[in-house]
């Protein structure tokens, strides 16, 4: 009886230990902008430099229909370019929205976006997807955004979610925007965004987003999907296409991320200042843009700053210039009190490795420090951009959790300071294992990882000596297997088929 009752309280503190904490010790939302890589003084030159390059440089190329507007507010045509003057662009600063709720389905997976909370998300385009069975990369299908949709609807420090693949086996452009779309409505009720690739895509897929809203117009009164636009090519002119996108998206009062993906010493400066002096007036060009079609609808001021390695033209998203960058980019977006996008976690290496872990923890937590409010491609992202993984998002979501954890910070209260804890501690036992004081800590400040390994080496032995690589497999895959979500009604899935061609 004796050996019984140990057995069963043993395997009972197991379990407890096993279990979550009852208050997340590390949730999303957590404040950042401690790091902060430039002076208010370099911001100010940083920021000065964009106005000139916005008034005596302006933008090429620009739409006829949207340069009709900016000069009906106040741009100057100059030849084949649009000149803004410093007090319209001020004008818009002063008229975007400084906060906006990024809404769920589920409305308690909505968040407010601006001020300094931080949040991670997903992005990318990746063509190609690291196999779970072959750990090689194949191209990406509709199949894997699926998949990858329902993964990420159970990560707890996922905050969003943005088709993070391109679905290759689907050809046609309108299919292409139509599946990603369904994907998305199917497998989560958390915020989501998505791209259109042409601007008559987008009413169309609206009407899908109604159906899931329970009826015409419903979707624009609370609308659940962001779109990722890039309006604005480097250097410093506009694309027809997608402006003409970002006119639809507004008409139909979809919230917009605009990026500006300039990429240092090819489209930009590869000097860091006038890399991001400039990206700074591509943005702002966004901005004056979405207000003057309509003042104060919700964008992210989405300045992404990306880096090519000078030595063989190669995209670089893991390195410290990366990390660099993006910290800037989001104070100076801070600083304009704009709610803030940036590019993180973009990882160069391939494999589930020691090199794919420096380079996300790096340029996450760099991001996140400085204030970043919405930091893109921060989970699942591999091979710069070009691969997603499985694994990935899993070992990206228990970075996150760390990440949030720092950014928490110490809380010096009476009680934290715990004189009297330790007062009993020294005069009583010697230790502090199992006192109130540390129980109460445990449950309250501390993050434990579910995939890090923490055993003695005999142990890790024991347990088949797995790699990160193979716990982050099985976990993806346990996901998979019991994660089946139906967010969707047979009603509104039959509306949606008969509607479209869902493949």
């Amino acid at each position: 009886m004796t050996t019984r009752r140990s057995r069963g309280g043993r395997e009972a503190r197991k379990a407890r230990r096993a279990a979550k904490p009852a208050t997340n010790p590390a949730p999303p939302g957590a404040l950042g902008g401690r790091y902060q890589p430039l002076t208010d003084a370099e911001i100010q030159n940083i920021y000065e430099t964009a106005l000139r390059l916005l008034a005596e440089l302006g933008m090429g190329e620009v739409p006829a229909r949207l340069c009709d507007l900016f000069v009906a507010n106040g741009a100057v045509e100059r030849g084949e370019r649009v000149l803004f003057p410093r007090a319209m662009v001020e004008d818009a600063i002063a008229a975007a929205p400084k906060t906006f709720t990024f809404h769920g389905r589920d409305p308690e997976r909505s968040f407010e976006v601006g001020g300094d909370a931080v949040h991670f998300g997903t992005g990318g385009a990746a063509v190609q997807t690291l196999d779970l069975e072959t750990g090689l990369y194949r191209p990406s299908t509709l199949k894997d955004l699926h998949d990858f949709t329902r993964l990420q609807d159970t990560l707890d420090n996922v905050s969003w979610f943005t088709r993070c693949c391109i679905a290759t086996d689907v050809p046609d452009i309108f299919d292409l925007d139509v599946n990603t779309a369904y994907a998305l409505m199917r497998n989560t009720t958390r915020p989501v965004a998505t791209a259109f690739t042409v601007a008559e895509n987008v009413a169309p897929i609206v009407d899908l987003f109604d159906i899931v809203a329970g009826g015409e117009g419903a979707f624009s009164n609370r609308p659940f999907v962001k779109a990722h636009i890039s309006p604005v090519i480097s250097p410093m002119r506009f694309g027809e296409d997608a402006v003409d996108v970002t006119f639809e998206c507004i008409a139909n009062n979809i919230p917009v991320s605009c990026i500006t993906a300039a990429q240092a010493g090819a489209t930009a400066p590869a000097t860091l200042a006038g890399f991001l002096a400039q990206s700074l007036a591509e943005t702002l060009a966004s901005l004056l843009m979405v207000n003057t079609i309509k003042p104060g609808h919700p964008m992210v001021f989405s300045n992404w700053p990306f880096v090519i390695d000078l030595r063989t033209g190669a995209f670089a998203g893991g390195g410290g210039e990366t990390a660099l960058l993006n910290a800037a980019s989001s104070q100076i977006s801070n600083w304009l009190g704009l709610p803030s996008g940036v590019a993180a976690s973009m990882a160069d290496a391939k494999a589930i490795d020691a090199q794919l872990g420096v380079e996300k923890a790096m340029t996450t937590l760099a991001a996140a420090l400085a204030g970043g409010n919405l930091i893109y491609e921060s989970s699942g992202m591999t091979a710069s951009l070009l691969g997603a993984s499985f694994e990935a998002f899993v070992l990206d979501d228990e970075m996150h959790a760390n990440t949030y954890r720092i950014l928490r910070g110490c809380e010096v209260t009476e009680e934290n300071l715990g004189f009297d804890a330790i007062c009993e501690a020294v005069l009583g036992d010697g230790h502090f294992l199992g006192g109130a004081h540390t129980l109460a800590a445990m449950e309250r400040d501390y993050v434990y990882p579910e995939l890090a390994d923490r055993d003695m080496p005999k142990t890790w032995e024991d347990g088949g000596a797995q790699d990160a690589w193979a716990r982050a497999n099985a976990k993806a895959k346990q996901i998979l297997r019991d994660h089946q979500p139906e967010y969707l009604s047979k009603d509104q899935d039959a509306r949606i088929r008969a509607a479209f061609n869902i493949l």
